[in-house]
């Protein structure tokens, strides 16, 4: 797997940062994971044409991680002339939400008559799915969203990626990231526990429970991003746009 950061943003593009999306790559299946609003202008400033992605598998139903969706289904309809499908998944209430999101961007949008063969799926939690070469299966973990948030594990050719979405503590956690090859975690701030994110201080008080060979952190604000050099000196791995690393 190769795993590519379109956007390791938060919502308020701390860092001039763009918004959570995540590009998998899996022999000839090619996944983002969560796609924000700032996800089409990120992929076509980087040269990556977005008929080129398969499955857009959502962790959450907030903008900054699915809020770009509308703008990439109007793009494959009307301006790159997508012909090949495009699967779309989340945790339930996706195809709701994003329908709600499609007539409020673009008013009617949700009756065009698509010209490529478009499938949104409600994901069931904890249940494995299969797109192309990965396989993705999803955790519920604790952020209100209206809908269940998760994170995810991806695993293709014998390695995992997991992703915490965005999440406080849980020990979901501790199952999300078990023994996979890398954990991209959110880690909003350098301290402070709050009802919907982390923090660097409770992710160092939990880092023996998570056994994933290599932590990444991501979706940081200004305060975090300013405290980077304590995440590098507990042992951990930090995200930037356009970052590409072997899974």
């Amino acid at each position: 797997m190769r795993l590519t950061f379109i956007g390791s943003g938060d919502a308020f593009g701390s860092g001039g940062r763009f918004n959570t999306c995540l590009m998998v790559e899996a022999g000839r299946t090619t996944m983002a994971v969560d796609f924000g609003a700032t996800s089409l202008v990120a992929l076509k400033q980087r040269g990556i044409s977005p008929n080129g992605i398969d499955t857009v598998v959502l962790t959450h139903l907030h903008g900054d991680h699915f809020g770009g969706l509308p703008f990439l289904l109007l793009d494959a309809q009307f301006a790159s002339s997508r012909k090949t499908p495009l699967t779309i998944a989340g945790p339930p209430g996706t195809r709701e939400r994003l329908e709600a999101a499609l007539e409020v961007f673009y008013p009617g949008a949700v009756g065009n008559d698509w010209r490529f063969p478009l499938k949104v799926i409600d994901m069931p939690l904890r249940t494995p799915w299969a797109f192309g070469e990965a396989r993705v299966e999803s955790h519920e973990v604790v952020h209100a969203s209206g809908a269940p948030s998760t994170g995810v594990r991806v695993t293709a050719g014998g390695r995992v990626l997991a992703y915490s979405g965005d999440t406080t503590w849980t020990d979901a956690l501790v199952d999300i990231a078990r023994d996979a090859d890398l954990f991209v975690v959110e880690c909003y701030r350098p301290a402070g526990r709050t009802s919907n994110h982390l923090d660097l201080r409770t992710l160092i008080a939990n880092r023996d429970r998570l056994t994933a060979r290599a932590i990444m952190l991501t979706h940081m604000s200004e305060a975090m991003l300013a405290a980077q050099h304590e995440a590098a000196t507990a042992g951990f791995l930090v995200a930037e746009d356009g970052l590409t690393r072997e899974i």
